[in-house]
Formats: structure tokens, sequence, C-alpha cells
């Protein structure tokens, strides 16, 4: 019977080497056009890694079942989905009972925007910012609509990537409900202060609700450091499968009007999640935390967590100053977003004049090199900078990107500038 309790020592062993560490992604092993395959499309998913998918492989053949039934395997499947809990809890730095699943983090965002909606009208105002996925934008927009809020948006800096932070100050009032602010920018890698925005609506007393679907796989999440209300993030971004993870105060989540069946639990998390949800998702993300854990050291999974994403920082922040330096020194090569050495994560998009993004997105692919182009979902920046749908080319470095792929990102754009 499969256990996500805490691994024996031998199989925490941390993986210190990118080696290792790729040597538990089949993905690694594909070619295109006789290239081996780099991915550096992680902003928009990561690879897996094998633990993951033995995980859920192992619980649908094995353990599948609905919930809160006496027989076996529907036991078994109610422990497997408690023990996610505790897994994503340390995660993020919260409490078992403070952790909802649900498809992605969009839906869940608007799940509880409608919640917390319920109890707002004319009068009442959510702040957005002009930085964030449209994920962060579009479920509060509609209560502007369907409830009569006003929206106040924080502007963003072009020239930087970085939030204009005394609009920050100037859009908080007493009149504020809810700050909603991503922990950093999927489109330029801008990390954002949430702890001093937290403490900003803290103060005006207004929750504060963070999309941590970006920054999640680069820095550790820590709801307590953070002083947030709800917080969201996406396993499929952080090695694991498709499914949204929410982390909410617990007294918030036990009086949130949420939509529900009245046979369905009232109790937290239960309430939150409608309907049957993806079991064998909710053990596959807590397989991906474990794995993640094990490239880290130390006595419990959340001090092998700050270990892990320690080292994993720092190997990425090189990569990125990488990029960045080797990029920027192409002829008409432009890159975005703050620079090195700023609080960012290890994602980089840019443009090359004369080119579209799609097309250079094609020809890296050729080279077997795996860019995202675009406007990723962050039309509002992406639009400020000044491009309209053609949008940006990203790149990503995840824990399995290496020197030689970035060599090769960026010989492959020196080549496409070369082609004339």
């Amino acid at each position: 019977m499969t256990s996500l309790a805490t691994p024996p020592a031998a199989a925490r062993r941390p993986a210190t080497s990118v080696e290792g560490i790729r040597s538990h992604f089949p993905a690694l092993e594909r070619r295109h056009n006789g290239h081996p395959v780099a991915y550096f499309d992680g902003p928009g998913g990561t690879q897996v890694p094998v633990m993951v998918t033995d995980a859920i492989t192992d619980y649908l053949l094995h353990h599948n079942a609905n919930t809160h039934w006496a027989y076996p395997t529907s036991v078994e499947t109610d422990r497997m989905v408690a023990q996610s809990r505790v897994v994503l809890a340390d995660f993020v730095n919260g409490s078992p009972d403070e952790i909802a699943f649900g498809m992605n983090m969009t839906t869940l965002t608007f799940h509880l925007a409608r919640a917390l909606g319920r109890g707002w009208g004319k009068g009442d105002e959510v702040v957005i910012t002009e930085l964030d996925h449209h994920a962060n934008q579009a479920p509060w927009r509609a209560l502007e609509r369907e409830r009569g809020i006003t929206i106040r948006v924080v502007r963003v800096d072009p020239a930087t990537g970085q939030l204009e932070w005394g609009d920050l100050e100037t859009a908080l009032s007493a009149k504020t409900r809810l700050l909603a602010i991503g922990a950093a920018s999927n489109a330029l890698g801008t990390v954002n202060d949430v702890a001093a925005a937290a403490a900003l609506a803290r103060a005006v007393g207004a929750l504060t609700f963070v999309d941590a679907v970006h920054y999640a796989p680069h820095h550790l999440v820590d709801v307590q450091a953070m002083g947030c209300d709800l917080l969201a993030c996406s396993a499929y971004k952080f090695y694991g499968p498709h499914l949204g993870v929410v982390w909410g105060r617990k007294a918030l989540l036990q009086h949130l009007d949420v939509p529900r069946l009245d046979p369905a639990p009232n109790t937290v998390p239960d309430r939150l999640e409608t309907g049957t949800q993806s079991h064998e998702g909710m053990v596959g993300s807590a397989a991906a935390v474990e794995f993640m854990a094990g490239i880290g050291d130390g006595a419990t999974r959340r001090e092998r967590l700050v270990h892990a994403f320690e080292a994993m920082h720092e190997r990425q922040a090189a990569l990125l100053e990488r990029m960045w330096i080797g990029l920027s020194s192409i002829r008409g090569v432009q890159t975005y977003g703050p620079i090195p050495g700023q609080p960012r994560t290890s994602t980089i998009s840019f443009t090359v004049d004369g080119r579209k993004s799609e097309d250079v997105a094609l020809a890296l692919a050729g080279l077997g090199v795996f860019v995202s182009h675009g406007d990723f979902y962050a039309s509002t920046v992406v639009e400020k900078l000044g491009f309209g749908a053609d949008g940006l080319v990203r790149a990503g470095a995840a824990c399995y990107t290496t020197t030689s792929e970035v060599e090769r990102l960026i010989g492959g754009v020196q080549e496409i500038v070369g082609r004339g």
C-alpha cells in the first residue's frame, strides 16, 4: 500500500547535482529534429518526474474510490487525501485543514471571488495590479459587474517590470475589501514584496489574496511570513499534475459563503471543494512536493524544502544571469523585466527585432529548444510594454535546466538573427 509518510533516510538522500535531478525526468530523453530537447517552457508547465507518475498510477490502480465510505479503498483514499493536505501544508507553511484543492488556480479564484463578493456591494473596492496574470484580474472584475464594487488598478513601470509602489499605497483605503496581488509575474519574472503589500492591506482592514502560481516553483512559499489571507498555486508548475491548490486562513474559510451542496461536508477545508475531486491529482501533487524535498536535506519535510529551494534558487539565478547577458548581447534582441540581482524568478522574456514571437519559437523548436510565446494570459503588462497579440518570447530555467541548454538557447537566437 502506498504511503505519503516521510520517506526513509536512504530515500531522502539529496539529489544535489543537476544530473541527479535530470535522471528522474523521462521527458528529457526526447529528441526533436535530431536534437535533444531543452525544455524552457516551465513557466507554462514543468516536466514531471517518475515519482509523481508512479504515485498517480499506484492510486488509480490500487486505491481508486470515492471518499467517506467504509470499504477499504475508500478508507485508503480518505487517508491519502488527508496526507496530501499535510504535505501541501508543509509546502506553504500552513495547516492541513487550510488546504483545499480544485481544477486549477483560475477556477479556484473565481470560486473564492464569488464567495467573498456575496458580502460586498457598491462602495466596496478591490485592488488589482497591471502586472498580474488575468486569473488574478478577471474574477475580481466579474464582481465589478455582478456586485457593483469598484476596482482600483496598480500600475507597473514598463522600464523596470516592477509595480509602482506609491500607486499601491494610494490605491488602498478604508473602502478596500481585498488586495489581489501576484507573488511573481509569469511574464517578466518580477517578484513582488507580498509581505509589505499585505501589511499595507491589513492597515486599512483589507484581506490579501496572493497568486503564487509562478512564484511557487522558484521561491518557497511561506504564508506566515507573507501575512496573506488566501494564496493559490498550481501543481503543474512545480513538477506535478494539473491541479490547483488554495491555502486560506481557517477562520476565513470557515465563514466564506461558498457555493456548496447541502448534503456535502460543511467543515474546512472540504466545504471549499465542490463535487468529487481529482484524488489522483492530490496524491500526485503531494508526490511533487516530496520530490522537491528530496533535493534538500533536513530533519523535517519543511526543512528539506527550505534547503532544496535555496540550492535550486542559487543554481537558477546563475542560469538566469547567463541568459540575460547572452541574449541582451545579441543585436536586435531586447530583454524585459528586472535585471539579474533584483527580486525575480529565472524566467526571461525577450523580443527579436523584425520577427514575430511565434516565428522565433518555431525556429528554436526546430533546434530542439522549446520556449513559449504570446502574452501568457498576462496581456495587461504585455500591452503596457507596447506589444499586442504577438507578445513576447519566454524562456524559464527549471530544476532540470543545464548550463549547456542555456548556451543552446543563446546560440539558437544568435542563429535566428544571423539568418537575416
